[in-house]
Protein backbone atom coordinates (compact mmCIF):
# COMPACT_ATOMS: atom_id res chain seq x y z
CA UNK A 1 0.00 0.00 0.00
CA UNK A 2 1.16 3.54 -0.78
CA UNK A 3 0.66 5.79 2.21
CA UNK A 4 1.96 9.32 2.75
CA UNK A 5 4.83 8.70 0.37
CA UNK A 6 5.81 5.32 1.81
CA UNK A 7 5.27 1.79 0.52
CA UNK A 8 3.73 -0.28 3.30
CA UNK A 9 3.56 -4.05 3.63
CA UNK A 10 -0.24 -3.86 3.77
CA UNK A 11 -3.13 -1.60 4.80
CA UNK A 12 -3.23 -2.64 8.47
CA UNK A 13 -2.40 0.06 11.02
CA UNK A 14 -1.70 -0.05 14.76
CA UNK A 15 -3.77 2.63 16.49
CA UNK A 16 -1.94 5.05 18.79
CA UNK A 17 -2.77 4.12 22.40
CA UNK A 18 -1.45 6.00 25.42
CA UNK A 19 0.65 3.73 27.59
CA UNK A 20 0.53 0.93 25.03
CA UNK A 21 2.07 1.77 21.65
CA UNK A 22 5.59 2.28 22.91
CA UNK A 23 8.54 1.26 20.75
CA UNK A 24 8.58 -2.41 21.89
CA UNK A 25 4.88 -2.85 21.11
CA UNK A 26 5.11 -1.07 17.77
CA UNK A 27 8.07 -3.18 16.73
CA UNK A 28 6.32 -6.39 17.72
CA UNK A 29 3.16 -5.54 15.79
CA UNK A 30 5.20 -4.70 12.70
CA UNK A 31 7.03 -8.01 12.99
CA UNK A 32 3.67 -9.80 13.21
CA UNK A 33 2.04 -8.22 10.19
CA UNK A 34 1.16 -4.56 10.73
CA UNK A 35 1.96 -2.22 7.88
CA UNK A 36 2.38 0.85 10.08
CA UNK A 37 2.28 1.60 13.80
CA UNK A 38 1.58 5.06 15.22
CA UNK A 39 3.27 6.07 18.46
CA UNK A 40 1.45 6.95 21.65
CA UNK A 41 0.84 10.68 21.72
CA UNK A 42 3.67 13.07 22.54
CA UNK A 43 2.80 16.32 24.28
CA UNK A 44 3.24 19.62 22.47
CA UNK A 45 4.36 21.25 25.72
CA UNK A 46 8.05 21.99 25.17
CA UNK A 47 8.59 22.21 28.93
CA UNK A 48 8.19 18.44 29.04
CA UNK A 49 10.61 17.59 26.22
CA UNK A 50 13.31 16.82 28.75
CA UNK A 51 11.18 14.46 30.84
CA UNK A 52 12.05 10.78 30.86
CA UNK A 53 8.60 9.91 29.50
CA UNK A 54 8.83 12.27 26.54
CA UNK A 55 12.41 11.23 25.76
CA UNK A 56 11.33 7.58 25.68
CA UNK A 57 8.41 8.38 23.42
CA UNK A 58 10.78 10.14 21.04
CA UNK A 59 13.19 7.18 21.02
CA UNK A 60 13.00 5.29 17.72
CA UNK A 61 16.36 3.49 17.80
CA UNK A 62 16.19 0.47 15.53
CA UNK A 63 12.54 0.98 14.65
CA UNK A 64 11.37 -0.22 11.25
CA UNK A 65 10.40 2.55 8.82
CA UNK A 66 8.20 4.45 8.48
CA UNK A 67 8.21 6.04 11.92
CA UNK A 68 4.90 7.77 12.67
CA UNK A 69 4.70 9.96 15.79
CA UNK A 70 1.47 11.41 17.12
CA UNK A 71 1.45 14.85 18.73
CA UNK A 72 -1.28 16.34 20.91
CA UNK A 73 -2.14 19.88 21.90
CA UNK A 74 -4.40 22.84 21.23
CA UNK A 75 -2.03 25.71 20.44
CA UNK A 76 -0.98 26.03 16.77
CA UNK A 77 2.46 27.45 17.58
CA UNK A 78 3.23 24.75 20.16
CA UNK A 79 1.98 22.02 17.84
CA UNK A 80 4.26 23.34 15.09
CA UNK A 81 7.20 23.26 17.49
CA UNK A 82 6.29 19.72 18.56
CA UNK A 83 6.23 18.62 14.93
CA UNK A 84 9.70 20.05 14.30
CA UNK A 85 11.06 18.52 17.52
CA UNK A 86 9.82 15.04 16.66
CA UNK A 87 11.02 15.21 13.06
CA UNK A 88 14.45 16.16 14.41
CA UNK A 89 14.22 13.08 16.64
CA UNK A 90 13.49 10.79 13.71
CA UNK A 91 9.76 10.99 12.96
CA UNK A 92 9.04 10.38 9.28
CA UNK A 93 5.29 10.98 9.57
CA UNK A 94 3.66 13.41 12.01
CA UNK A 95 0.16 12.44 13.14
CA UNK A 96 -2.12 14.95 14.86
CA UNK A 97 -4.34 13.73 17.69
CA UNK A 98 -7.92 14.91 17.45
CA UNK A 99 -9.36 11.57 18.49
CA UNK A 100 -8.49 11.03 22.14
CA UNK A 101 -11.63 11.31 24.32
CA UNK A 102 -9.82 11.28 27.69
CA UNK A 103 -10.94 14.02 30.07
CA UNK A 104 -7.40 15.13 30.92
CA UNK A 105 -6.82 15.76 27.21
CA UNK A 106 -10.22 17.21 26.31
CA UNK A 107 -10.34 19.43 29.39
CA UNK A 108 -7.52 21.49 27.87
CA UNK A 109 -9.34 21.53 24.52
CA UNK A 110 -6.98 19.04 22.89
CA UNK A 111 -7.73 15.63 21.41
CA UNK A 112 -11.28 15.16 20.16
CA UNK A 113 -12.43 18.31 21.99
CA UNK A 114 -10.84 20.27 19.13
CA UNK A 115 -13.60 19.10 16.81
CA UNK A 116 -15.86 21.69 18.44
CA UNK A 117 -13.75 24.51 16.98
CA UNK A 118 -13.34 24.05 13.25
CA UNK A 119 -11.48 27.35 12.80
CA UNK A 120 -8.91 26.29 15.39
CA UNK A 121 -8.61 22.90 13.69
CA UNK A 122 -7.71 24.66 10.43
CA UNK A 123 -5.12 26.86 12.18
CA UNK A 124 -3.45 23.88 13.89
CA UNK A 125 -3.32 21.80 10.72
CA UNK A 126 -1.93 24.69 8.68
CA UNK A 127 0.73 25.45 11.31
CA UNK A 128 1.94 21.86 11.56
CA UNK A 129 2.04 21.29 7.80
CA UNK A 130 4.00 24.53 7.34
CA UNK A 131 6.41 23.65 10.16
CA UNK A 132 7.54 20.37 8.56
CA UNK A 133 7.13 20.93 4.81
CA UNK A 134 9.19 17.86 3.87
CA UNK A 135 7.36 15.50 6.25
CA UNK A 136 3.86 14.12 5.60
CA UNK A 137 1.29 15.07 8.23
CA UNK A 138 -1.73 12.89 8.99
CA UNK A 139 -4.77 13.36 11.22
CA UNK A 140 -6.69 11.03 13.53
CA UNK A 141 -10.11 12.14 14.69
CA UNK A 142 -13.61 10.92 15.52
CA UNK A 143 -16.95 11.11 13.78
CA UNK A 144 -17.84 14.24 15.76
CA UNK A 145 -18.20 15.86 19.16
CA UNK A 146 -21.48 14.10 19.95
CA UNK A 147 -24.17 12.27 18.00
CA UNK A 148 -25.96 15.52 17.17
CA UNK A 149 -22.73 16.99 15.82
CA UNK A 150 -21.07 14.47 13.55
CA UNK A 151 -18.87 16.95 11.73
CA UNK A 152 -16.18 14.54 10.53
CA UNK A 153 -16.94 15.33 6.86
CA UNK A 154 -16.33 19.04 7.51
CA UNK A 155 -13.10 18.34 9.42
CA UNK A 156 -11.96 16.01 6.64
CA UNK A 157 -12.43 18.66 3.95
CA UNK A 158 -10.57 21.20 6.09
CA UNK A 159 -7.75 18.70 6.55
CA UNK A 160 -7.43 17.99 2.85
CA UNK A 161 -7.43 21.71 2.04
CA UNK A 162 -4.67 22.35 4.61
CA UNK A 163 -2.36 19.70 3.15
CA UNK A 164 -3.02 16.71 5.42
CA UNK A 165 -1.89 13.57 3.59
CA UNK A 166 -4.16 10.94 5.17
CA UNK A 167 -6.98 10.54 7.70
CA UNK A 168 -7.81 7.95 10.34
CA UNK A 169 -11.33 8.05 11.76
CA UNK A 170 -12.65 6.28 14.85
CA UNK A 171 -16.29 5.38 14.36
CA UNK A 172 -17.49 7.01 17.58
CA UNK A 173 -18.02 10.57 18.75
CA UNK A 174 -16.07 12.10 21.61
CA UNK A 175 -19.17 11.83 23.82
CA UNK A 176 -19.38 8.09 23.10
CA UNK A 177 -15.90 7.51 24.58
CA UNK A 178 -15.58 3.74 23.93
CA UNK A 179 -19.19 2.86 24.74
CA UNK A 180 -21.64 1.22 22.38
CA UNK A 181 -20.68 0.05 18.93
CA UNK A 182 -18.65 1.94 16.35
CA UNK A 183 -20.59 3.14 13.30
CA UNK A 184 -19.03 3.21 9.87
CA UNK A 185 -21.52 5.21 7.79
CA UNK A 186 -19.81 8.49 8.69
CA UNK A 187 -16.43 7.04 7.67
CA UNK A 188 -17.97 5.98 4.33
CA UNK A 189 -19.31 9.52 3.85
CA UNK A 190 -15.88 11.01 4.51
CA UNK A 191 -14.23 8.57 2.11
CA UNK A 192 -16.67 9.60 -0.62
CA UNK A 193 -15.86 13.29 -0.14
CA UNK A 194 -12.05 13.41 -0.03
CA UNK A 195 -9.27 12.21 -2.31
CA UNK A 196 -6.66 11.44 0.36
CA UNK A 197 -6.41 8.01 2.03
CA UNK A 198 -8.93 7.24 4.77
CA UNK A 199 -8.25 4.62 7.45
CA UNK A 200 -11.20 3.18 9.38
CA UNK A 201 -10.89 2.54 13.12
CA UNK A 202 -13.14 1.16 15.85
CA UNK A 203 -14.21 -2.32 17.00
CA UNK A 204 -12.14 -4.19 14.41
CA UNK A 205 -11.29 -7.36 16.28
CA UNK A 206 -11.53 -10.20 13.74
CA UNK A 207 -10.49 -10.82 10.13
CA UNK A 208 -14.15 -10.92 9.11
CA UNK A 209 -14.83 -7.55 10.74
CA UNK A 210 -11.83 -6.02 8.98
CA UNK A 211 -13.14 -7.16 5.59
CA UNK A 212 -16.65 -5.92 6.41
CA UNK A 213 -15.39 -2.47 7.42
CA UNK A 214 -13.23 -2.14 4.32
CA UNK A 215 -16.12 -3.10 2.06
CA UNK A 216 -18.73 -1.00 3.90
CA UNK A 217 -16.70 2.19 4.09
CA UNK A 218 -14.53 1.94 1.00
CA UNK A 219 -11.65 2.89 3.30
CA UNK A 220 -8.07 2.42 2.18
CA UNK A 221 -7.11 0.55 5.34
CA UNK A 222 -8.13 -0.37 8.86
CA UNK A 223 -6.63 0.67 12.17
CA UNK A 224 -6.65 -1.74 15.10
CA UNK A 225 -6.18 -0.76 18.72
CA UNK A 226 -7.55 -2.63 21.73
CA UNK A 227 -7.93 -5.91 19.84
CA UNK A 228 -4.13 -6.07 19.46
CA UNK A 229 -3.48 -5.85 23.19
CA UNK A 230 -2.16 -9.27 24.16
CA UNK A 231 -2.82 -10.47 20.63
CA UNK A 232 -0.33 -8.75 18.33
CA UNK A 233 -0.54 -11.63 15.84
CA UNK A 234 -4.01 -10.34 14.87
CA UNK A 235 -2.31 -8.39 12.07
CA UNK A 236 -0.93 -11.46 10.29
CA UNK A 237 -4.31 -13.19 10.78
CA UNK A 238 -6.16 -10.31 9.10
CA UNK A 239 -3.50 -9.95 6.41
CA UNK A 240 -3.81 -13.63 5.49
CA UNK A 241 -7.60 -13.57 5.52
CA UNK A 242 -7.84 -10.49 3.30
CA UNK A 243 -5.45 -12.07 0.80
CA UNK A 244 -6.86 -15.61 0.73
CA UNK A 245 -10.27 -15.68 2.36
CA UNK A 246 -8.97 -18.39 4.68
CA UNK A 247 -8.02 -18.34 8.34
CA UNK A 248 -4.52 -18.98 9.61
CA UNK A 249 -4.31 -21.67 12.28
CA UNK A 250 -4.35 -20.19 15.78
CA UNK A 251 -0.86 -19.79 17.21
CA UNK A 252 0.27 -22.61 19.47
CA UNK A 253 0.94 -22.02 23.13
CA UNK A 254 4.67 -22.45 22.57
CA UNK A 255 4.71 -19.69 19.94
CA UNK A 256 2.69 -17.33 22.12
CA UNK A 257 5.11 -17.98 24.97
CA UNK A 258 8.01 -17.12 22.67
CA UNK A 259 6.29 -13.93 21.45
CA UNK A 260 5.57 -12.82 25.00
CA UNK A 261 9.12 -13.61 26.09
CA UNK A 262 10.49 -11.46 23.26
CA UNK A 263 8.07 -8.68 24.14
CA UNK A 264 9.10 -8.77 27.80
CA UNK A 265 12.80 -8.66 26.94
CA UNK A 266 12.22 -5.54 24.85
CA UNK A 267 10.21 -3.89 27.63
CA UNK A 268 12.92 -4.53 30.24
CA UNK A 269 15.61 -3.19 27.90
CA UNK A 270 13.58 -0.13 26.96
CA UNK A 271 12.33 0.92 30.39
CA UNK A 272 14.88 -0.60 32.74
CA UNK A 273 14.07 -3.26 35.32
CA UNK A 274 11.93 -1.31 37.79
CA UNK A 275 9.65 0.41 35.29
CA UNK A 276 9.83 -2.50 32.88
CA UNK A 277 8.37 -4.90 35.44
CA UNK A 278 5.48 -2.54 36.09
CA UNK A 279 4.76 -1.97 32.40
CA UNK A 280 5.03 -5.70 31.68
CA UNK A 281 2.27 -6.58 34.14
CA UNK A 282 -0.53 -5.18 31.99
CA UNK A 283 0.81 -6.86 28.86
CA UNK A 284 1.08 -10.24 30.60
CA UNK A 285 -2.48 -9.74 31.82
CA UNK A 286 -3.67 -9.05 28.28
CA UNK A 287 -1.87 -12.10 26.87
CA UNK A 288 -3.63 -14.33 29.41
CA UNK A 289 -7.02 -12.57 29.59
CA UNK A 290 -9.87 -15.04 29.55
CA UNK A 291 -7.68 -18.12 29.69
CA UNK A 292 -8.93 -21.01 31.77
CA UNK A 293 -6.94 -21.11 34.99
CA UNK A 294 -5.18 -17.78 34.46
CA UNK A 295 -6.91 -15.62 37.10
CA UNK A 296 -4.71 -16.84 39.95
CA UNK A 297 -1.61 -16.45 37.80
CA UNK A 298 -2.44 -12.82 36.96
CA UNK A 299 -3.09 -11.97 40.60
CA UNK A 300 0.22 -13.49 41.68
CA UNK A 301 2.06 -11.84 38.78
CA UNK A 302 1.04 -8.38 39.99
CA UNK A 303 2.87 -8.97 43.26
CA UNK A 304 6.21 -9.97 41.75
CA UNK A 305 8.85 -7.21 42.05
CA UNK A 306 11.72 -8.38 39.82
CA UNK A 307 12.45 -9.39 36.24
CA UNK A 308 13.69 -12.81 37.34
CA UNK A 309 10.54 -13.54 39.33
CA UNK A 310 8.29 -12.28 36.54
CA UNK A 311 10.00 -14.39 33.89
CA UNK A 312 10.05 -17.49 36.08
CA UNK A 313 6.32 -17.21 36.74
CA UNK A 314 5.57 -16.58 33.07
CA UNK A 315 7.64 -19.58 32.00
CA UNK A 316 6.00 -21.81 34.60
CA UNK A 317 2.51 -20.82 33.50
CA UNK A 318 3.06 -21.19 29.75
CA UNK A 319 5.18 -24.32 29.92
CA UNK A 320 2.54 -25.95 32.12
CA UNK A 321 -0.19 -24.79 29.78
CA UNK A 322 1.69 -26.10 26.74
CA UNK A 323 2.07 -29.49 28.38
CA UNK A 324 -1.71 -29.76 28.67
CA UNK A 325 -2.88 -27.94 25.52
CA UNK A 326 -1.51 -27.22 22.05
CA UNK A 327 -3.61 -24.07 21.82
CA UNK A 328 -4.94 -21.59 24.33
CA UNK A 329 -8.33 -22.39 25.82
CA UNK A 330 -10.59 -19.51 26.82
CA UNK A 331 -13.56 -19.44 29.16
CA UNK A 332 -16.74 -19.87 27.17
CA UNK A 333 -18.01 -16.32 27.62
CA UNK A 334 -14.90 -14.81 26.05
CA UNK A 335 -14.37 -17.41 23.37
CA UNK A 336 -17.89 -17.06 21.94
Amino acid sequence: MQFAGFTLRNNLFVAPMAGVTDRPFRQLCKQLGAGLAVSEMVTSNSLLYGSAKTRRRANHDGEVDPISVQIAGADPRMMAEAARYNVDEGAQIVDINMGCPAKKVCNVMAGSALMQDELLVARILAAVVAAVPDTPVTLKFRTGWNRDNRNAPVIARIAENEGIRALAIHGRTRADQYMGEAEYDTIALVKAQVSIPVIANGDISTPEKARFVLEHTGADGVMIGRAAQGRPWIFREIEHYLKTGNHLPSPKVTEIHAILRRHLADLYAFYGEDTGVKIARKHISWYTKGLIGAAHFRHAMNQLPTVAAQLAATDEFFLGYAAANDHLRYVEALAA
